[in-house]
């Protein structure tokens, strides 16, 4: 990547930036930026290309619908900044990113990352080569990148073990309804999953 330098992973956004509008933050904060982990003394990171908003108050698709506060939901009722990981189907893992005040349970699914730092060890994790196969969905990123509910649920973003760095430019983006929420009723419609165009690193277009 020609804009990309590792003294961009020494920022972190700042906490209250998390606060703001969901969708706000989702466009113009989160596509772009850098989600990073460093797992065992293991650098990686990609930049956000992908990602859909779950809004608790409202949407029928979001786990925290209507506010509804259980042992799962808990922590997207934090004050926004940090992770939301949640094991799903008995085999992955997807990384969401809270977002607003505490007791608004909002939250940003981080779908798809271009690769940028680590990409051996993304391979090993995720057992394949091919480079657009590694970050392109929300249970391969959390692979590749070594997150897991067990270990990041809750964990604070502005941190050394998992975190976002700031994009350093804004992109156009498609808006598009989500993925996988049938069950949604009118809210499956929603144009609330965001992609940078013309980026590769997509889990579908």
């Amino acid at each position: 990547m020609a804009d990309f330098s590792f003294e961009l992973l020494k920022r972190r956004i700042p906490k209250q930036h998390y606060c703001r509008d969901p969708f706000k933050i989702a466009k113009e904060e989160l596509l772009g930026a850098y989600l990073c982990s460093k797992i065992d003394g293991v650098l990686t990171a990609g930049k956000i290309t992908e990602l859909e908003v779950y809004i608790g108050s409202c949407d029928k698709a979001c786990h925290a619908y209507p506010n509804k506060l259980t042992k799962r939901t808990a922590t997207m009722f934090r004050q926004g900044g940090c992770a939301y990981v949640f094991f799903v189907y008995g085999m992955y893992n997807q990384f969401n990113v809270v977002v607003g005040p505490e007791g608004q349970a909002d939250a940003v699914l981080i779908r798809a990352l271009e690769p940028v730092v680590g990409i051996k060890e993304m391979q090993k994790r995720r057992q394949t080569e091919v480079l657009e196969n590694l970050t392109t969905g929300p249970g391969k990123l959390c692979q590749a990148l070594g997150i897991t509910a067990k270990a990041h649920d809750g964990v604070d973003l502005s941190g050394n073990l998992l975190w976002l760095s700031p994009n350093i430019q804004k992109y156009e983006f498609n808006a598009v309804p989500r993925v996988g929420i049938d069950y949604a009723q009118e809210y499956k419609d929603k144009p609330w999953r965001f992609y940078i165009k013309n980026n590769s690193f997509i889990s579908r277009r």
